[in-house]
């Protein structure tokens, strides 16, 4: 039989070898080809792989934010990173995200679900915002970011013990409770004025959502701040009947410019007055009893304090009769031992036309007549279980504080200042305290509250019937109430921690955080003797001629060491200076006033405020703008009279009559400025 092979007809067996070579001979083409084929495999695989890349990270990309698995990054217009927040208290799993709109979600972490998202708002041209929101799953988890500041110069959040503007971080802090706290007795808390606000240079602004049990700390080798949202050992508290499942929402807006960023922010986000307190307060000085005679004031020591300020020529807003004029603490009727006859001490201070302020607090001493009667009533903050009151202990001893979301112990303490009003004419109060610190770590109130700060915020609505006199000195979400707003007590010192130093930085810190109607403190300050750089129980004169000239441009002053305990050199400076308060500073104060009501802008103003492209502007801390045309140099040092002023560029002309116009910013080194002299230009 016959086999047919290849090679062709008529072909032998011998016509298969040559084939079979021919094979052998082109193995290394088909490995090559095998080769080829891998490589074009993987190169389509590695397309695909980039492809999806870059849908992955145009999934991860909303307009100039960048989130990635431990965080994202804020460009500005021009491209460059001016914000950055890191992820501390998880990974997130990227494969859980999805884009919907401009509404970035994810669904997980690596190890467990939550709920997270990213929503781009663009409430107008200028301002780019975004809409965070990380909330925890599983109770009892905190939630914490980090965001870097080394971008930035940053301003806002809370008064401090040491103040400086711009914000100055050092040490470390693990994230603590944001709430009010008495920092004259507590001097590493926040402050009494306190708001989940901060704003940068590179107008990048942060505004954290008043919902979120909100805990701050810090890192300055890292240069970072810690945003937390916890509930386990804190003081912030769920919602009745809700787990504590952690929360951390805020808002970040990146602006053109920090002036135009932070308008933005106060208009969106802050209260503000409906009114403007009585004129007589911008334009007179008030006259405190405390710093002079602290608690052993009396009927004699007042009426002789009232004669001295008519003696040596001095108007009055009003006088400010302080601690403690009571037998005890928490009662509302005259000692009589050292009040004999209040009724014609307060006839004979009207009819020497003197306005009388009273001071006031939310405590009752157990020793007080009042301390059952508030017990029996149900009146006071009660410790957690709701069943007993909670004592307290403040600097005046230990008693109740008065349960400001009660109905009830509202109107009791009202009834008590309308009392002193209709039977003595009382004008005002002076409202002291406030501050969360003073509640015990547990409690509980008639009416629950999440966030320990809302009773500040409760505290301050005691002053509205009073408003056009009143003074606080704490506030939380309190910018509406109208009143003025004291910082915590000065010591009488020149330095940064609660000294002179400190009160420009402080004024421009609660301005920024929408607290426009500012005393600053008393001048001289309290003039404690521990804590006084005098040799005596009074602020040292040089200390005290500046702190004068310096309060001379607040919106407000007030006395309290009278000049007179000086002498007659300190009389005629106090004159002058308060003469020219009520001449140039109170009138342009005023205008600014009535603007507040609108646009809730500050009356004292950073310089950056008409500089915002200015670097050396982000950093003056000891130089002040009044509106945008007037700006005040004080002298803050001993022994100094002179001092470098930095002018921003334009057209000023200075209180002595010099003129300066410049196309860019003057530095005057060693300006000549006297004892009785404060530098000072008004932009022509």
């Amino acid at each position: 039989m016959y086999q047919v092979v290849p090679g062709g007809a008529g072909g032998t067996i011998t016509d298969v070898l040559p084939k079979q070579k021919h094979h052998k001979d082109t193995r290394p083409l088909v490995g090559a080809g095998v080769i080829g084929l891998v490589l074009v495999i993987a190169a389509v695989t590695a397309w695909c792989y980039y492809i999806a890349s870059l849908r992955k990270a145009e999934l991860l990309k909303t307009q100039l934010l960048d989130l990635n698995k431990d965080g994202y990054i804020i460009r500005n217009q021009g491209g460059s990173i001016v914000f950055r927040m890191d992820f501390r208290s998880g990974t997130l799993d990227l494969d859980s995200c999805t884009k919907e709109g401009e509404m970035l979600s994810c669904g997980r972490t690596t190890d467990r679900k939550l709920n997270f998202f990213i929503e781009t708002v663009r409430p107008k041209d200028t301002v780019q915002c975004y809409r965070v929101r990380w909330e925890e799953l599983v109770p009892d988890i905190p939630v914490e970011h980090a965001m870097t500041y080394k971008f930035a110069h940053w301003y806002g959040g809370a008064v401090s013990a040491i103040q400086h503007w711009p914000i100055s971080i050092s040490g470390q802090q693990a994230p603590k409770p944001f709430v009010t706290s008495d920092i004259y007795s507590n001097r590493n808390e926040f402050g009494g004025i306190l708001e989940s606000y901060w704003l940068s240079s590179n107008a990048t602004a942060i505004k954290i959502n008043n919902s979120v049990p909100f805990h701050l700390g810090w890192n300055d080798t890292d240069k970072t701040m810690y945003f937390q949202a916890r509930y386990n050992d804190s003081p912030f508290k769920p919602n009745p009947g809700e787990p504590p499942c952690a929360e951390l929402s805020y808002r970040v807006c990146v602006g053109l410019d920090v002036t135009s960023m932070h308008k933005y922010m106060v208009r969106r986000y802050f209260n503000k007055p409906n009114k403007v307190p009585n004129k007589t307060m911008f334009r007179h000085p008030i006259w405190s009893t405390w710093a002079l005679h602290k608690n052993n004031i009396s009927q004699e020591k007042l009426l002789k304090f009232a004669t001295n300020i008519r003696k040596y020529n001095f108007n009055c807003s009003h006088l400010e009769l302080d601690d403690r004029y009571t037998r005890r603490y928490g009662e509302f009727e005259f000692d009589l031992s050292k009040f004999p006859n209040a009724s014609s001490m307060f006839e004979k201070l009207k009819s020497d036309k003197f306005l009388v302020s009273l001071w006031i607090h939310p405590f009752v001493n157990y020793d007080s007549e009042n301390f059952h009667t508030c017990v029996e009533k149900g009146l006071f903050v009660r410790e957690p279980t709701g069943k007993l009151p909670a004592l307290v202990q403040w600097w005046n001893g230990i008693g109740g504080i008065l349960d400001f979301t009660n109905p009830d112990a509202r109107d009791w303490f009202s009834s008590q200042l309308r009392s002193l009003r209709s039977r003595y004419g009382v004008s005002s109060f002076k409202f002291d305290a406030g501050e969360t610190n003073y509640l015990p770590w547990k409690f509980s109130t008639r009416t629950p509250i999440r966030d320990p700060s809302f009773f500040t915020r409760r505290y301050t609505e005691m002053a509205i019937p009073y408003n056009d006199r009143a003074e606080l000195r704490s506030g939380y979400q309190s910018q509406n109430i109208s009143c003025f707003f004291r910082p915590i007590d000065r010591d009488s010192v020149w330095g940064y921690e609660l000294g002179l130093k400190s009160l420009i930085p402080t004024v421009l810190t609660i301005s920024i955080l929408g607290y426009q109607f500012i005393l600053p403190d008393m001048i001289g300050g309290n003039a404690y003797l521990n804590r006084t750089d005098g040799s005596r129980a009074l602020p040292d004169r040089e200390l005290y001629i500046r702190w004068l000239e310096l309060s001379a441009f607040m919106p407000s002053m007030q006395f309290s060491i009278p000049p007179w305990e000086y002498d007659n050199e300190v009389v005629e400076i106090a004159r002058k200076y308060t003469a020219l308060h009520e001449s140039i500073v109170a009138p342009r104060v005023l205008e600014l006033a009535g603007e507040v009501l609108d646009t809730g802008d500050p009356i004292i103003r950073p310089l950056w405020w008409i500089a915002t492209g200015d670097e050396t502007a982000y950093k003056i801390d000891s130089q002040f703008l009044i509106g945008d045309d007037l700006m005040v140099a004080p002298v803050l040092e001993p022994g100094k009279q002179e001092r470098d002023i930095y002018l921003p560029a334009g057209r000023w002309k200075s209180y002595k009559g010099e003129m300066f116009d410049r196309k860019e910013p003057l530095h005057l080194t060693d300006y000549p400025v006297d004892l009785d002299e404060i530098a000072y230009f008004v932009w022509v």
